[in-house]
């Protein structure tokens, strides 16, 4: 495993980043497909073991089981200066708007609850996981640098937005002296590159981390087309994303796999050391021991200029798709 710091921080983060939204009770959230306890335990100790120190999580993947599962299953295997946590919340509810909760008391009440989840006194990161237009950004940066202030967040990341929102946002908080964004988790990989427009530029200007999430296009990069697995057949929001562009990102599909037969590689191999070449720490979901072993590879291959320009040379503009376009407009 190879490590880099995250953006300007001082957290020594894996080159992979285990995402753990496959982790959770199945019966109490909104994806069929998750893993009970046990498995993600076994997956957790795996990647532990090969090398991965960072893993991300969020309240609301599966009503915070998986917060649970994950920090049980690292206090137990690890000693708390060894890993590096992140989780996020959500925007808030209208029934905490309707109640006049501020976006100051909304993020320190579910801060409390992940800590809660996970058995932890701080998380490393704390992920502002899509943009809330209900709620002014200022109490937003308010509430995130009270939560720095107050020793239960080391540092702040964002999830889910535009590059000018993320600019506003840590000009308003420089301006201010207060705790600025240092990561961006958003929708990357090789069928959907729209974050090179702005968002990778304006990252490198100010040495802000990308640790982009559906590094595999929810299975689609790792996967000869054709072949299918329990996600791919029950996850309605990766077909939301994906199925209007399918034609389009076979050809792409098709290149992967080429290579990675040429070079006797895994297809997950291909894609991501494609990826790890754009950003820091890609987020990569794993829901078998094999799904971590194909990740972990991908640190040590090195693709060549001529090879990364054949991946990316048949990408066509794609529209939004994910959070920040459902049902094809904005919305939080």
């Amino acid at each position: 495993m190879k490590y880099t710091n995250l953006g300007k921080s001082d957290l020594k983060v894996s080159r992979i980043c285990m995402g753990c939204m496959g982790f959770g009770n199945a019966a109490t959230g909104q994806h069929s497909w998750t893993l009970g306890e046990a498995e993600s335990r076994e997956i957790i100790k795996h990647g532990l073991d090969l090398g991965i120190n960072f893993y991300d999580t969020a309240i609301a993947y599966q009503n915070g089981t998986s917060e649970q599962f994950v920090g049980r299953a690292l206090r137990e295997f690890v000693k708390r200066d060894d890993y590096v946590i992140a989780t996020k919340f959500t925007p808030r509810t209208q029934e905490e708007i309707d109640s006049g909760i501020s976006g100051q008391k909304h993020i320190e009440n579910y801060l409390n609850q992940s800590l809660k989840n996970l058995g932890l006194d701080y998380v490393d990161l704390y992920i502002y996981h899509m943009w809330d237009y209900h709620t002014p950004m200022e109490e937003i940066m308010e509430g995130l640098h009270n939560a720095v202030k107050s020793g239960k967040a080391r540092y702040i990341g964002i999830s889910n937005c535009f590059a000018w929102q993320l600019a506003k946002a840590n000009y308003y908080a420089r301006m201010n002296g207060l705790t600025e964004f240092i990561s961006i988790q958003g929708h990357y990989n090789l069928i959907a590159r729209e974050e090179e427009r702005e968002m990778a530029p304006f990252c490198a200007s100010e040495g802000i981390a990308m640790t982009p999430y559906s590094a595999l296009a929810s299975g689609r990069l790792s996967r000869h087309p054709g072949e299918t697995s329990k996600r791919f057949v029950e996850d309605a929001y990766a077909r939301f994303k994906y199925d209007a562009t399918a034609e389009a990102d076979e050809k792409i599909i098709r290149r992967v796999e080429e290579l990675s037969e040429k070079r006797g590689v895994s297809m997950t191999e291909i894609s991501l050391a494609w990826l790890l070449t754009k950003v820091a720490s890609p987020v990569v979901g794993a829901t078998k021991l094999s799904h971590v072993d194909g990740a972990v590879k991908a640190v040590e291959l090195e693709l060549t200029t001529d090879e990364n320009a054949y991946l990316e040379e048949l990408y066509v503009p794609h529209a939004l798709a994910g959070v920040m376009a459902q049902n094809g407009k904005i919305f939080s």
